[in-house]
C-alpha cells in the first residue's frame, strides 16, 4: 500500500491543528506536510521576548468555556500550560473620561441587566432603555448591518462609545459593516425565535443555562492564555509534522488521482493525495479559481483589517499611576490615536508574578479596518503614538525600557452582511471537490477555538475519504457534513 501523503497549506493556528488532527488520524506512516509562505509559524499567533519575559503580541487570550482549545491542551500534555486572568475589570474611554466598562452587555447590545449612567448621557441612557418596549420587525433568517440596527433601536451613543470600541477589539472592525447574523449568532437566533426586542434578545443569549438539581453553578474562568505564551502551543503543534517554511504554492492543480502544488520559482512541485487549505481569503479565492470557482468567488469578497500591537515595558516605578484595570477600549470619536490598551501585568497573574524584576508589561493597539493608510508609518511613529495617549490614559511619560512593534497587515477577516452565506457556498463548494478541505480564520469564527475546530473537521473530512473511515484511532469515520465548530 502507498503511504498517503496530505499537504497543509498555511502555518498558522488552523494549519498546524489540522496537520496534528490530521497525523492522529492517519497514523506515524501518513507524510503530513505543513508548507508556510512566511519564515516562521503560527500566523497570529506570535510570542516575543519582551525584557526577558515570554509575550504575545498577537491574540492574547481564548474562550476557555469552548472546549477546542481545552481538548487540545489536553492532548499535547499542555493542560497545565493554561492560566487565568486575574480578576481585574477592564475600562471604557469615552466623553473625555475612564470609567468601567458596564456590565449587563453582549459585545455592546445592551441586555435588561445593563447599567449605562456615566457611559452615555441621559437622553442616550434612556433611548436605550426605552428599546424594550418599542415594536421591532425582523425577518427570521435575515442579516442586517450591525451599527445600523443598533443606531436604529439605542442610538448612536451606544454604537459610537460601547459597541464600536468592543467589537472594534474583536475583529478590528467598524460596527456600520459587521453583520449580525456572523458576529453575535445568538442574538439573530433570539430575534429569529420570537425575541420582542434586541434588549430581550440579548437577554436570551446570555441566559445561563438551568443546572442539574443540586448542582453548584459553574465557577470556570471565561479566558485562558499560556504561561509561555503562544508559541508553547504552536512548537508542540508543529512536533510530528513535515514543516516547510519560506514556501509560497502558488497554484492547484487537480491529477487524476489527488493533487499538485505548483510552488515559487525554484522550488519543486509536491504532488500529495489530499489539499487542507488553511490560509487567508485572498489566498483561497486565488488557489481555488481553477478548482472550485464558486468557492472562489465567495472567498474574494472577505475583506480584511490591518492592525498593530505595540508591546511595552516600563519601570514601576515609572508608571505609579497605571490603572489597576485589566486595560481600557476607547471609544469612537475619542482625540487619541490607539483602540485600546491592555494592562498585561495588571490583567494576567504570570506576568504580575514576573514583575519581580521591577517591571510592568502593556500593549497598545491600532487600526481598524479602511484605516490602513494611518498606519503606513515607521515604528518609531507608532511608538510616539501610544506613548503619548498612555501620558494621558495611565500617566505614563518615562521612556519605555523595552519595546516591540507588530504590525498584523490583512490579519482579521471581516465578518460582514451575508458572511454565513458565503460561508456556505465556500464549503458546499469544497466538499464536492475530493481530497479538498478549507479551515481558518475567514470561515466559522476568529478566536483560536473556533479556528481549531473548524481545522479539526477539515482534517477528518480528508482523512475520512483517504481511508475509507477506518482511521488510525481504531473508530470508524463518518463523513462530517458541516465544517462548523461543535
Amino acid at each position: 500500500m502507498s503511504i498517503v501523503r496530505v499537504a497543509v497549506v498555511g502555518g498558522g493556528v488552523s494549519g498546524l491543528a489540522a496537520a496534528h488532527r490530521l497525523r492522529s488520524l492517519l497514523g506515524p506512516a501518513a507524510e503530513v506536510v505543513v508548507l508556510e509562505q512566511r519564515d516562521r509559524l503560527g500566523g497570529v499567533l506570535r510570542t516575543v521576548d519582551l525584557a526577558g519575559v515570554p509575550y504575545d503580541v498577537g491574540a492574547e487570550a481564548f474562550l476557555w468555556r469552548r472546549p477546542e482549545v481545552r481538548g487540545l491542551l489536553d492532548e499535547l500534555g499542555l493542560a497545565g500550560e493554561a492560566v487565568h486572568p486575574a480578576g481585574a475589570a477592564p475600562s471604557l474611554r469615552t466623553g473625555g473620561g475612564t470609567r468601567p466598562l458596564p456590565p449587563g452587555t453582549l459585545l455592546g447590545v445592551p441586555t435588561s441587566a445593563a447599567r449605562l449612567d456615566g457611559v452615555l448621557s441621559p437622553a442616550g441612557t434612556a433611548v436605550a432603555r426605552a428599546e424594550r418596549d418599542r415594536p421591532l420587525a425582523w425577518t427570521p433568517g435575515g442579516d442586517v448591518a450591525l451599527g445600523g440596527l443598533l443606531r436604529e433601536r439605542f442610538g448612536d451613543e451606544l454604537a459610537d462609545r460601547l459597541a464600536d470600541p468592543l467589537l472594534g477589539g474583536v475583529y478590528a472592525g467598524r460596527v456600520d459593516l459587521l453583520g449580525l447574523r456572523a458576529t453575535l449568532p445568538a442574538v439573530a437566533a433570539a430575534l429569529d425565535a420570537g425575541a420582542p426586542s434586541l434588549t430581550a434578545a440579548a437577554d436570551r443569549a446570555t441566559a445561563v443555562p438551568a443546572s442539574e438539581p443540586g448542582s453548584a453553578p459553574s465557577a470556570d474562568p471565561v479566558f485562558a492564555a499560556l504561561r509561555g505564551g503562544y508559541v508553547t502551543l504552536v512548537d508542540a503543534l508543529a512536533a510530528a509534522v513535515d514543516v516547510r517554511l519560506s514556501t509560497t504554492v502558488r497554484a492547484l492543480q487537480r491529477l487524476h488521482d489527488g493533487w499538485r502544488l505548483v510552488l515559487r520559482p525554484g522550488q519543486d512541485a509536491l504532488d500529495v493525495d489530499a489539499v487542507v487549505l488553511a490560509v487567508p481569503a485572498p489566498a483561497v479565492a486565488r488557489l481555488l479559481g481553477g478548482v472550485a470557482p464558486a468557492a472562489a468567488r465567495v472567498a474574494a469578497e472577505i475583506e480584511l483589517a490591518s492592525s498593530v500591537v505595540v508591546a511595552l515595558a516600563y519601570r514601576d516605578a515609572d508608571a505609579p499611576r497605571l490603572p489597576m484595570t485589566s486595560g481600557v477600549l476607547v471609544s469612537t470619536g475619542e482625540p487619541l490615536s490607539i483602540k485600546a490598551a491592555t494592562h498585561s501585568s495588571r490583567k494576567w497573574a504570570h506576568l504580575a508574578a514576573a514583575a519581580t524584576d521591577g517591571l510592568v508589561r502593556l500593549r497598545t493597539s491600532l487600526g481598524r479596518f479602511g484605516e490602513e493608510t494611518t498606519l503606513q508609518v515607521d515604528d518609531a511613529e507608532l511608538v510616539a503614538r501610544s506613548r503619548a495617549d498612555l501620558a494621558v490614559l495611565a500617566g505614563i511619560t518615562a521612556a519605555p525600557v523595552a519595546v516591540h512593534v507588530q504590525r498584523w497587515g490583512g490579519g482579521l477577516p471581516q465578518y460582514g452582511v451575508g458572511h454565513l452565506d458565503r460561508v456556505r457556498v465556500i464549503d458546499d463548494a469544497v466538499a464536492a471537490v475530493p481530497g479538498l478541505a478549507v479551515a481558518g480564520a475567514a470561515l466559522h469564527g476568529v478566536g483560536v477555538p473556533a479556528c481549531v475546530g473548524t481545522a479539526q473537521l477539515a482534517a477528518e473530512r480528508v482523512a475520512v475519504q483517504l481511508t475509507g473511515g477506518k482511521l488510525a484511532d481504531g473508530r470508524m469515520g463518518a463523513w462530517p457534513t458541516s465544517t462548523t465548530p461543535r
